[in-house]
């Protein structure tokens, strides 16, 4: 599709704002600045994170659940009708010039008075013989906030993080009994306090590192640990951590936090004027309904601090 929103022979030459991302964040922000009249270039190389869920349970408004790829689809079907429009492109660079933001992509260069990236994160990785299998499946999970209620009483394994190794392990105690917490490195990285923590609430802790994770034919995870066990879960939780994809702004001296997150003020206004931020790329709770309030907190601002376009009498 074309960058513009707009036919080609109506275009702006300088687009209001200039959206990176086409996750729930960014669609929700496209929304917003179409119904208020704005002209926005929409780039989007695919693969959101969203797309991942068969079904999420904690968004609002969805009784029975909703797919993470029917969402998406519900999403650009609203955009579409408030004439918005996706590149189905990669912004490689992004820079400042006379100005304006320029995103440049292999179709050429979008100007934009200003930017909201809702480029997401990715997610660090075990070994996981078929993942996306797993995931699409429910037996490999990325987030206890958004699915504990959904595994609750069963059988739970959970791999340690450098930061806060024992708390997801901790939080899911709340949903099952049967909670097992497995190294990663060669070495435990517990300290003695946090080895109390994990026996008093009843949590099993396996020393061995986890070397590899297989997949039995109904789905179930098998964690292979390098003293040769194995291990039979109902569900795994590999949390290793994420990077957030927050390069282009990084690139133009926004500051970041850990794993890259950007710093957002109230507004989600990044720490270069015009920048904006919606979403897993921003420090803080990784969650799709974050992600919408966030993007209209941004889309309004941004609306609010370019000059007014008078609609024409009729």
């Amino acid at each position: 599709m074309q960058a513009e929103n707009l036919p080609k022979d109506e275009a702006p030459r300088v687009h209001d704002c200039l959206i990176i991302g086409g996750g729930p964040g960014g669609l929700t922000a496209a929304i917003y600045l179409r119904r208020f009249m704005r002209n926005v270039a929409i780039f989007d190389k695919g693969n959101s994170r969203a797309s991942w869920i068969p079904v999420s349970h904690n968004y609002p408004g969805f009784p029975e659940g909703v797919g993470g790829n029917a969402l998406l689809d519900n999403l650009r079907s609203q955009l579409e009708r408030y004439g918005g429009a996706i590149t189905e492109a990669e912004l490689v660079s992004l820079r400042l010039e006379d100005g304006a933001f320029v995103g440049t992509w292999e179709g050429g260069e979008v100007r934009a008075l200003t930017v909201i990236v809702a480029t997401g994160i990715v997610d660090k990785s075990l070994p996981v013989d078929h993942w996306r299998d797993g995931v699409s499946s429910g037996a490999i999970r990325l987030c206890p906030v958004c699915d504990g209620y959904d595994v609750v009483d069963r059988r739970i394994a959970i791999v340690s993080s450098e930061t806060n190794p024992i708390g997801h392990a901790m939080f899911m105690r709340s949903f099952s009994a049967d909670v097992t917490l497995f190294d990663r490195t060669e070495g435990s990285i517990l300290t003695p306090d946090e080895l109390q923590q994990l026996n008093a609430a009843g949590v099993r802790y396996v020393r061995s590192p986890v070397r590899e994770v297989r997949l039995t034919d109904d789905f179930k995870p098998v964690l292979h640990t390098g003293d040769g066990d194995t291990h039979e879960f109902d569900v795994l939780y590999p949390m290793l951590g994420e990077i957030a994809h927050s390069d282009l702004a990084a690139s133009l001296g926004a500051e970041t936090a850990d794993c890259g997150e950007l710093v957002v003020d109230a507004a989600q206004c990044t720490t270069v004027p015009g920048l904006y931020a919606v979403g897993d790329v921003v420090r803080g709770l990784n969650q799709i309904s974050v992600a919408t309030g966030q993007a209209a907190i941004a889309a309004t601002r941004i609306h609010n601090s370019l000059p007014w376009t008078l609609r024409p009498a009729r």
